[in-house]
């Protein structure tokens, strides 16, 4: 069976790694991020929108499209649902599970940024880790504010008021324990990413009784089928068969 993967998240290598073996897998990602070693096709850049993804599904002959991108990554899912429709491929989407607060935590829920900078304001050394958007936005920054950010890759501003790091996680505990310290960090803003990789910040601050400014999560399209346990996910595919073969047995 044909599957195309849209990843960009630690648990779709594995995906994809597993059902190379069974199925003629094309693996794509969009971004900055490295390339995973795999034995199936990877494809590396975007589509040309949802129109562009239904051309490539039909033309390519998919038979299954899964949707495991970053909880996030809100136009590329839309994408996938819409082209899914035009180009009649059932679309599965993998759901990575969100986080919970613990006890110790303040978290304190954001829906955008224009909540976030009303938020913010109370606060002089916040930590971003929310991607390239603040990067577009330091202008804004009040001046008695210095703003710590860490996305994969980007040039930093012009400004001594923002500090860029740019790394890949996973991050340890330890290593985000010392640099909460070291950039005298008051206030951890993040999104509810989920996932084992990038969690340790949230042990971090909850040492350090750090607040977490957390963005909420968008809505995302209805899949055909959603699935919010990977391991679930290839078991149930290492025995999918699509509609139409189904249908002729």
């Amino acid at each position: 069976m044909r599957i195309l993967i849209l990843g960009g998240i630690g648990e779709t290598v594995i995906l994809a790694r597993t059902l190379a073996p069974v199925h003629a897998v094309t693996y794509s990602v969009a971004g900055k991020g490295r390339l995973p070693e795999l034995s199936c096709t990877v494809r590396n850049g975007g589509f040309g929108g949802s129109e562009g993804l239904a051309t490539f599904l039909h033309e390519q002959r998919i038979e299954l499209l899964i949707d495991a991108t970053h909880p996030y990554a809100v136009q590329i899912s839309q994408n996938a649902a819409h082209a899914a429709r035009l180009a009649n491929v059932p679309l599965w989407a993998y759901r990575r599970p969100a986080w919970q607060p613990e006890p110790g935590d303040d978290w304190r829920s954001v829906a955008d940024w224009t909540a976030l900078t009303v938020a913010l304001q109370e606060f002089q050394r916040p930590f971003f880790t929310i991607g390239l958007e603040p990067l577009r936005r330091w202008p804004d920054t009040p001046p008695e504010q210095h703003w710590l950010v860490r996305c994969l890759a980007a040039k930093a501003p012009a400004t001594p008021r923002l500090t860029l790091l740019c790394a890949t996680g996973p991050f340890f505990l330890e290593q985000e324990i010392a640099l909460l310290r070291d950039y005298q960090i008051d206030v951890l803003v993040a999104k509810n990413s989920g996932g084992d990789a990038v969690e340790a910040k949230l042990a971090a601050t909850r040492q350090w009784q750090i607040p977490v400014l957390m963005l909420e999560r968008p809505l995302l399209p209805v899949a055909d089928r959603e699935l919010v346990d990977m391991q679930a996910v290839i078991a149930a595919l290492l025995d999918y068969q699509p509609p139409l073969l189904q249908n002729k047995k």
